[in-house]
């Protein structure tokens, strides 16, 4: 289908993609004072080079994403500017022409498997008509992973191409044949080990790195840290990749509400595809 960057932009505003988001102020604002701090979890994956504060997040994220700039504002709905987004979805079409017409390899991977997956997907299978390969590195390989709750056995694995971080759970049967762990559902994330122990196994076995990485959270931070050509979509609240991209590891972030349902995205990625000359 046809996507017009004005029907793009009323789209992200209608769907609540961009505009007057569901990320609230008070979770921006937290988020940014945990990357000022140096929390792992809001790092993604990356060690800047120089200290940022609050405030320095919070202009970043004005001038990249949209967000109120005002810091005495603290409470309330916030925005993500579709302006922004459109020209983000735009850098991005560039970078997949590019990759199509080098037939390169790609890895896809997401934090937000129930709501993003299935847009990578469709940039895979785009990627892939075009002459790219896929990879799949380490699927299965199992790992331990700090959670809130602490250590907990985990598993990269892939749906339609896409890198997802997978828990062992326990079953609550009382046989004893039936209480091994198995593999749950995938789950939000957003460690960079999970891209790290892929580019790790290519290196392994002696095989080239991708030449794009495109995901989220930790998939894009962390390969963007290793040297890996990297793009990201990135909510309000994800400072890390708006950081990256302003220093030059991440080539092109993409601001958007990353957790809403599967179906919003589809426009948008109709519009990337078209504007690359891959749609199909």
């Amino acid at each position: 289908m046809t996507v017009p960057r004005e029907d793009l932009v009323a789209h992200l505003l209608k769907t609540r993609l961009a505009g007057y988001v569901g990320t609230l102020r008070e979770s921006n604002l937290r988020s940014y004072s945990r990357f000022a701090r140096g929390d792992a979890d809001a790092l993604f994956g990356l060690d800047p080079d120089t200290a940022w504060s609050k405030d320095e997040v919070l202009a970043l994220m004005a001038r990249r994403c949209g967000v109120n700039p005002d810091p005495g504002y603290l409470h309330g709905p916030d925005t993500i500017d579709p302006e922004l987004t459109a020209d983000a979805l735009d850098r991005l079409a560039v970078v997949l022409r590019e990759t199509a017409d080098a037939r390169g390899s790609v890895l896809l991977g997401t934090g937000h498997p129930p709501h993003l997956a299935g847009m990578y997907a469709a940039f895979g299978r785009a990627l892939r008509a075009a002459g790219c390969d896929l990879r799949t590195p380490a699927c299965g390989r199992s790992f331990a992973m700090h959670f809130a709750e602490g250590p907990r056995r985990c598993a990269l694995d892939y749906r339609e191409h896409v890198g997802v971080l997978r828990v062992y759970e326990e079953s609550a049967s009382s046989k004893e044949q039936d209480r091994r762990p198995s593999l749950g559902d995938p789950v939000h994330t957003h460690s960079p080990q999970p891209v790290r122990i892929a580019l790790a196994a290519l290196a392994e076995e002696g095989e080239s790195l991708p030449d794009l990485v495109l995901g989220d959270h930790g998939w894009a931070c962390g390969a963007g840290r290793l040297g890996v050509r990297a793009v990201g979509f990135a909510d309000s609240n994800d400072p890390a990749v708006f950081v990256a991209e302003a220093t030059g590891l991440v080539a092109v972030t993409i601001p958007l509400d990353d957790g809403l349902r599967s179906d919003c995205y589809r426009q948008l990625t109709a519009y990337v595809l078209q504007l690359a000359g891959m749609s199909q």
